[in-house]
Formats: structure tokens, C-alpha cells, sequence
């Protein structure tokens, strides 16, 4: 059988869809997972299953082969112990709760786990390391590049040849960019995969190499995107 992949997404209240949402479910809330992340599972040869939050995580994750913890919010940065710079985003401390969860229950079980950008922060802020709350665009070059298509490459990323990132990907390679927080310091236990032409992280693994976390959108790329082939490739290799 196909592995079944969990993927973890947002939740927000119904009354943000504005208009659309009549009276009677102005107070209700709903979960919202971006179908990419589905649909490059399913291309990689995995089953995906969008997670809620009203349920057991350790329960939830006896019935999963993988992981992909998916982009959204700031990661809290109390979490790192620091405070809020004026520029942080929207931050959702509920879902890092969640999420912490799952990585920890899936890290205990021993499945794969598919970090994407707030993803790729949140973990390593679980490891003990700290984030870069805003970084500016530059000159159109910087790395919130929120005006452009997200599924257009705009910048270079060099691999670390003995990396994990670069045995999934190659050396080198060209990504998207759509986030606006960066590393400060990796965490404990990871390892540096992969950096951009001005020295800003964009990979990492843990040492087990069972982590594989990138500070790009892969779902938005071409697929099967090797990054979710990876994820689930060793998937059935730990079950089996």
C-alpha cells in the first residue's frame, strides 16, 4: 500500500472569508490546507491525509508513514525568547503548539519529516535555534518576494556537497522565495544543507537525516518535486 502522508495546516475563523459567510456560521472556524501540498504527495507516489487538531497526536500518528509540516505564520517568538519585532507577522500560537507536537510524536515513531518554510523555522526553533523576525527586499533581489508568481524561481541556491539536500537535489539549484524571516542560528543537531548567494539558510537536515527541512515552496514547483519524493521513498522504507 502507498504511505500515507500527513500534512499540517492553518485554522482560522470563518468570518475571514468576509461575505461569503452567512450569519448562522459567523462563529464557527475552519481548517485550511493549500492543495499543493496534497497533490505533490499524491504525484510522489504517497496518500495524502490533511490533519486536524481535534485529535490525539500520538493517536494520529500511529496511522502515518510520514510527515510534511507546511508554511503559513510567524513561529512565536517566544518560543526563542525574544521579543516581537514590528515587523513580525501574523503569528498562530495554537498551531505551533500543534505542530511541536507532531514533530515530536513523529520523530518518536521514527517517520520522515518534510519541513517547508515556516515548517523548515519551526523545527529548527524546536532544536533551539533562533529566527531573523524580518528581512527586508532588496533592490527586487531579497527574499519576500510576495509580488511574483510562486511558482517562479528567483534565486540561486548553492548544496553542500556532502548534505543530504544535496544527494535529494543536487549541488545547486534554483528555487522560489516567499517568506520574510530567516535563520539567526541553526539548532541543535541539525545540519546545514543548503545556503543562498548572500549566506541565508535554506536547508537543513538532522544528523539521522529522517528531518529534511528547505526554506522554499517545493510544493509549488514542478512535480514530483524530489524534496516530497524523498519524503516518501524513505516513508516505505521505514514501514517496510
Amino acid at each position: 500500500m502507498r504511505p500515507l502522508i500527513g500534512l499540517s495546516g492553518r485554522r482560522w475563523p470563518v468570518a475571514r472569508l468576509g461575505a461569503f459567510v452567512p450569519p448562522a456560521m459567523a462563529e464557527l472556524s475552519f481548517d485550511l490546507h493549500f492543495a499543493d501540498y496534497g497533490r505533490s504527495v499524491a504525484l510522489a507516489g504517497g496518500v495524502p491525509v490533511e490533519l486536524t487538531r481535534d485529535a490525539d497526536v500520538d493517536e494520529i500518528m500511529a496511522h502515518l508513514d510520514g510527515l510534511v509540516l507546511s508554511a503559513g505564520a510567524d513561529v512565536d517568538p517566544a518560543h526563542y525568547d525574544a521579543a516581537p519585532h514590528e515587523n513580525l507577522g501574523e503569528t498562530e500560537p495554537e498551531r505551533d503548539r500543534w505542530e511541536m507536537a507532531l514533530y515530536a510524536s513523529a520523530r518518536a515513531k521514527g517517520i520522515p519529516v518534510l519541513a517547508i518554510c515556516r515548517g523548515f523555522q519551526l523545527v529548527n526553533v524546536v532544536h533551539g535555534g533562533t529566527l531573523n523576525q524580518h528581512v527586508e527586499l532588496e533592490d527586487g533581489a531579497g527574499h519576500p518576494q510576495w509580488e511574483i508568481d510562486g511558482r517562479t524561481v528567483t534565486h540561486s541556491v548553492s548544496c553542500r556537497s556532502t548534505s543530504l539536500t544535496a544527494r535529494v537535489l543536487g549541488t545547486s539549484l534554483r528555487v522560489n522565495s516567499l517568506h520574510h524571516q530567516t535563520l539567526a542560528t541553526l539548532g541543535e543537531g541539525l545540519v546545514l544543507g543548503a545556503t543562498a548567494s548572500d549566506g541565508v539558510v535554506e536547508s537543513f537536515h538532522t544528523a539521522d537525516e529522517a528531518v529534511l527541512a528547505v526554506q522554499w515552496h517545493p510544493e509549488l514547483l514542478p512535480a514530483p518535486d524530489p524534496t516530497f519524493v524523498w519524503l516518501v521513498t524513505s516513508a516505505i522504507e521505514v514501514r517496510d
